[in-house]
């Protein structure tokens, strides 16, 4: 995230996005001295320092936070923040309603707390990252629901949540279900619990399961996948880039040059020129 032109001295920001389907706020902020008085959420804040010294009180404390650890605070617990240094702290952070935590460990928060308010826990940091970019991003619900679903997953072991009961088997018939319905509504918006009803699975988590055995992959790579093939068909036949994009399901025109960047190692405006060696098929050689 810019803070500014080349060489300008770092700033106080904060940017909010709220996602509509779950609730879930995403902050990213940074903050050069005073960030906020004390004050509480009725929400589970979960967030992850960036840069510098975080420093706020909590539970009776002063508490430091630094590059990579993770803060964790429940609903209620009053807490301020400030930076102790320059050039301030960076961090990013969630705040989880109480019901959507609530049904992401089995239905009941009986018993459920953090058990401390700081943690050295790389992939809960990382898991919170990507929740976060996804919330502010412009990828598919698919791809925000399941980088959620990996968030409660690293959660749980912070919850004092018992290990989630082993998912069933993988369903062949369920996932071929949902590869059909995936291909008719490509260039559409739908979720994980959209696609689990259309499939027939049990839940999303069902529906993941089977999805990975049957294709080795996530439904939502998969419909980058097709969407890319389809942008690509597009692009050959002189569809400007822009409209290629809609056509295709992306959400505009820089968001298909990112995947497709990711995919071929080159524009949409290239490959639309001619400019390009990357094939369409795999040859078959003797």
């Amino acid at each position: 995230m810019s803070e500014g032109a080349k060489g300008a001295p770092p700033r106080d920001f904060l940017h909010l996005r709220r996602d509509a389907a779950s609730g879930i706020e995403a902050v990213t902020a940074r903050f050069l001295g005073h960030a906020y008085d004390m004050h509480h959420h009725d929400e589970w804040l979960v967030g992850v320092t960036h840069e510098g010294i975080q420093d706020f009180y909590c539970r009776g404390a002063r508490r430091q936070s630094v590059a990579g650890r993770v803060i964790l605070i429940e609903p209620g617990e009053r807490h301020d923040g400030q930076a102790l240094r320059e050039p301030g702290f960076r961090y990013s952070m969630l705040y989880l309603p109480q019901d959507w935590l609530r049904g992401r460990m089995g239905g009941s928060d009986a018993g459920i707390g953090f058990r401390r308010t700081l943690a050295d826990d790389r992939h809960l940091g990382g898991a919170i990252a990507r929740a976060c970019r996804a919330v502010f991003g412009t990828d598919s619900p698919l791809a925000t629901d399941a980088v959620l679903d990996d968030l409660a997953g690293h959660l749980r072991r912070h919850l004092g949540a018992g290990a989630a009961p082993p998912p069933p088997d993988g369903d062949p018939v369920i996932a071929e279900r949902a590869m059909d319905f995936i291909r008719a509504h490509a260039a559409a918006t739908f979720g994980l619990d959209a696609l689990a009803q259309a499939a027939g699975a049990a839940d999303r988590f069902q529906l993941a399961r089977a999805f990975r055995r049957r294709f080795g992959t996530s439904p939502h790579a998969c419909l980058v996948e097709i969407r890319l093939a389809r942008a690509r068909a597009l692009l050959r036949a002189g569809t400007p880039p822009a409209e290629a994009a809609a056509a295709a399901g992306f959400s505009d025109q820089s968001h298909l040059g990112r995947w497709f960047r990711r995919a071929y190692g080159l524009t949409p405006s290239v490959y639309r020129s001619g400019r390009t060696n990357v094939p369409d098929a795999v040859p078959t050689l003797g």
